[in-house]
């Protein structure tokens, strides 16, 4: 399996989102209409539609469980290299992108949602039957169990995604939505190719 250069790339297009939509500054120059100061107010002073909430809040605990199933994985023995590679990029690309999207919910006085029972229409989320699986299986078949659950999951974080990119309204939601969809697409490709390898 050869998942190096996607690696690679994958963290570097990661970082470089998560840098663009995290670290964007004010602008000072001259005055607004409405006398504030700044030529147009920054994307972080934007103000979040519907669909940029409900981004933010679904994505959360969906990266949150692709954590927990990285964590899952990298705690048992025998596991590919590859994809326990993989599964530690996981973990360092969404748990940062949580720890934005929960700033950004603290930003807009909105909560975080505490019952995530109704997030079965096409987002991937794995169910508890799904995790228990995953959590008994050992060696190759937890490598490949691990592979086929997190392309599904991906898949919906890709779905939730382009939603945000179609009807969201602040900038750095929309970029942050739009890194997830490259990333994610790439890695999508990337565990197909581990599984045919695997075969």
């Amino acid at each position: 399996m050869h998942t190096t250069r996607t690696t690679l790339t994958l963290a570097t297009t990661v970082a470089l989102a998560l840098a663009l939509s995290g670290c964007a500054g004010p602008t000072t120059s001259g005055a607004d209409s409405d006398g504030s100061t700044g030529a147009a107010a920054s994307a972080s002073d934007a103000r979040p539609g519907a669909a940029d909430v409900m981004f933010a809040q679904m994505m959360i605990p969906h990266h949150e469980q692709a954590v927990e199933m990285s964590e899952e994985l990298l705690a048992k023995d025998g596991i590919d290299d590859s994809v326990r590679d993989l599964a530690e990029q996981i973990m360092a690309a969404q748990q940062p992108e949580i720890d934005l999207m929960r700033g950004w919910l603290d930003a807009w006085g909105a909560e975080e949602l505490d019952d995530m029972g109704g997030m079965d229409h096409g987002d991937g989320m794995m169910s508890d039957d799904d995790l228990a699986i995953l959590e008994e299986a050992t060696g190759e078949e937890a490598s490949r169990l691990f592979l086929q659950q997190m392309i599904v999951h991906h898949e919906g974080a890709v779905r939730m995604a382009q939603t945000e990119i179609a009807q969201g309204e602040h900038p750095d939601a929309v970029e942050l939505a739009e890194a997830v969809v490259i990333a994610q697409t790439e890695e999508i490709a990337g565990m197909q190719a581990m599984l045919e390898g695997s075969e």
